[in-house]
C-alpha cells in the first residue's frame, strides 16, 4: 500500500530535519548550480576547495602534514589555492584511510560523525567516517538527477537492494518507514525464480516512477521476465536507474526492453561517494558541485582514460583528497547537452562483481557475501571463489586482530547466507595474487547460470 506523494514527501522531509540532515536545502542549491557556466561552476568549487583543506589543515594531522611538506599550508590558511595548485598533494589511497584514519577523522565536524566499514569489490575492508554533509550531498545529488526524469521526492520507487539474512527490530522499523516515503525495498540477496517472480508482481502492483538496484541483479530480474514471457505494465515508470557496477550495452538493452523505459547510469563508492549520474541526454553527468574527478595514469599524469582520482568536497569529517578510487573510467570532452555546466564522463570502465548461486537455487549479488567478510575485524583482505553450489575457498590475509573468534565468524557468516552444509576451505596467505589480465576480481563463481539468466550476465 503506497501513501500520497505529498504525504511521503512531507514525511520525508521530516526525517531528514530530525537526522540533522539538510538534504532539501542542499537539493535546492544543486538544482541552481548545475546551470553555472563551466567558469562560473570552477570558482564554486575552488571556494568549496578551499574550506575543505582550511578543515584539513586544522582537524585531520595527517592532511596536515601533507600540506605544510608540500608548501601549501600558508595557502590553505589564507584560503588562496587554486584548482591547479591540487596536483602539489600526493594522491592518497584506501591504505593511506584505512592505516591512518584516527589522524583523519574529525569528530567534532557539525552534526557529529559516522562510522562505515566497505570493502566493495575491493576484498580490502576500509573503516572511515562521514558526517551529515556528505549524507545530504548524495540524496540531494540522487534526487536531482531523479528530477531530471521526472520523478519527484514522495513518487513510488522500487529499490532492489541488499537486505540482511533476519530483519531485526531496527529493519522492521526501517521497512515501515521506507513505506512512508514510498520505497518498496526487495532483496537483491535472495533471488530464486519463486522468489523473483514474486518480485514481478510486487513491482507491478506497486506501479514506482522509478526503479533502482545494483545493474547485474536488475538485469538477472529482466531476464527472468523474459524467460517466464513476463511483460510487466508500469505505466507510471519512467527510469531505471543502476548502480554498483558498470553497466554493459546488452544489459541496458534487455532491462530496457522488459521495462520500457529507459536505463539511467549511477556512479558511486561508499567511500568516495555519489560522483555521477546519466541524464535521459545519456550524458553521464558528474556531481561537479561535490567533487573533483583527476583521471590519471600509475605514474599520476593525466589522461583520457585512467584512474578516477577524487576530491570530495563534502567529506570534512574524514577528508578523501586525491584519492585513489580504484576504478577506470574515461573522460568526455563533450558538454551537457542539456546546457548544465556539469562536467560529463564517458564511461566507468573498470567495476564488476558475480553472482552467487546458493544450493537451494537463491541467486545472490557477489554483495552479500562481500558484507560478511568485509564486517570482521581481522580480515585484512580477502577474495571468495565458489566452485560448486556447496564448495566455497576462502582466502584472508589477515591483520593483527585475526583469531579463533574472526576464523568462526567468517564460516557462520558464509553459511548464513549459503546454507548451513556449505563446505568452506579457508586459507591464510601472505597476499593474494591478482587476475591474469591484472586486474583483482575478489568474488568469483564457477556456478553458472543457465540459459537467457546466463546470456543476461555474462
Amino acid at each position: 500500500m503506497s501513501v500520497p506523494a505529498w504525504f511521503a514527501r512531507s514525511v520525508f522531509r521530516a526525517q531528514e530535519a530530525v537526522m540533522r540532515r539538510p538534504s532539501f536545502s542542499v537539493l535546492a542549491e544543486l538544482d541552481r548550480t548545475q546551470w553555472l557556466s563551466p567558469e562560473a561552476l570552477a570558482e564554486y568549487q575552488t571556494r568549496r576547495l578551499n574550506v575543505l583543506l582550511q578543515t584539513a589543515l586544522t582537524h585531520s594531522p595527517w592532511h596536515a602534514d601533507r600540506l605544510r611538506a608540500t608548501g601549501l599550508a600558508y595557502a590553505v590558511a589564507s584560503g588562496a589555492v587554486m584548482l591547479a595548485d591540487l596536483p602539489r598533494l600526493p594522491t592518497m589511497d584506501k591504505r593511506d584511510a584505512r592505516d591512518n584514519v584516527e589522524r583523519l577523522v574529525w569528530r567534532g565536524a557539525p552534526g557529529g560523525v559516522f562510522k562505515y566499514t566497505t570493502g566493495g569489490s575491493s576484498g580490502e575492508p576500509l573503516i572511515f567516517y562521514f558526517g551529515r554533509a556528505r549524507q545530504a550531498a548524495d540524496a540531494a545529488g540522487r534526487l536531482r538527477a531523479r528530477r531530471w526524469w521526472g520523478v519527484q521526492p514522495g513518487d513510488r520507487e522500487v529499490y532492489l537492494w541488499g537486505a540482511p539474512v533476519e530483519l531485526n527490530k531496527t529493519d522492521r522499523i526501517k521497512t515501515l518507514r521506507d513505506r512512508l516515503v514510498n520505497q518498496l525495498l526487495l532483496n537483491a540477496f535472495e533471488m530464486s525464480p519463486a522468489r523473483m517472480d514474486d518480485y514481478l508482481a510486487a513491482v507491478q502492483s506497486w506501479n514506482p516512477k522509478a526503479i533502482y538496484g545494483y545493474a547485474s541483479s536488475l538485469t538477472l530480474l529482466a531476464a527472468h521476465a523474459e524467460a517466464r514471457g513476463i511483460q510487466p505494465k508500469l505505466p507510471a515508470l519512467r527510469v531505471v536507474s543502476t548502480t554498483g557496477e558498470p553497466l554493459f550495452p546488452h544489459q541496458r538493452e534487455l532491462i530496457e526492453r522488459v521495462f520500457g523505459v529507459p536505463v539511467s547510469v549511477e556512479y558511486g563508492a561508499r567511500d568516495a561517494g555519489l560522483m555521477a549520474l546519466e541524464s535521459p541526454d545519456h550524458a553521464l553527468l558528474q556531481m561537479s558541485e561535490t567533487h573533483l574527478v583527476e583521471v590519471l595514469d600509475e605514474a599520476g599524469n593525466p589522461v583520457e582514460e585512467g584512474e578516477a582520482v577524487i576530491t570530495s568536497l563534502v567529506s570534512a569529517a574524514q577528508p578523501f583528497i586525491r584519492y585513489r578510487t580504484g576504478d577506470v573510467v574515461r573522460r568526455s570532452g563533450k558538454a551537457d547537452p542539456g546546457g548544465r555546466g556539469l562536467a560529463v564522463l564517458d564511461a566507468v570502465v573498470g567495476r564488476q562483481t558475480d553472482f552467487i548461486v546458493a544450493a537451494d537455487g537463491r541467486i545472490m549479488h557477489a554483495l552479500a557475501v562481500i558484507y560478511v567478510l568485509r564486517a570482521i575485524p581481522g580480515v585484512s583482505q580477502f577474495k571468495l571463489i565458489q566452485h560448486t553450489v556447496d564448495q566455497m575457498e576462502v582466502l584472508v590475509v589477515p591483520d593483527a586482530r585475526w583469531n579463533d573468534a574472526a576464523r568462526d565468524a567468517v564460516l557462520a557468516g558464509l553459511r548464513a547466507r549459503l546454507g548451513p552444509a556449505l563446505k568452506i576451505d579457508l586459507k591464510l596467505l601472505d597476499a593474494i595474487a591478482a587476475e591474469a589480465s591484472g586486474k583483482y576480481r575478489y568474488v568469483v563463481s564457477h556456478v553458472p547460470l543457465h540459459g537467457a539468466l546466463e546470456n543476461a550476465v555474462v
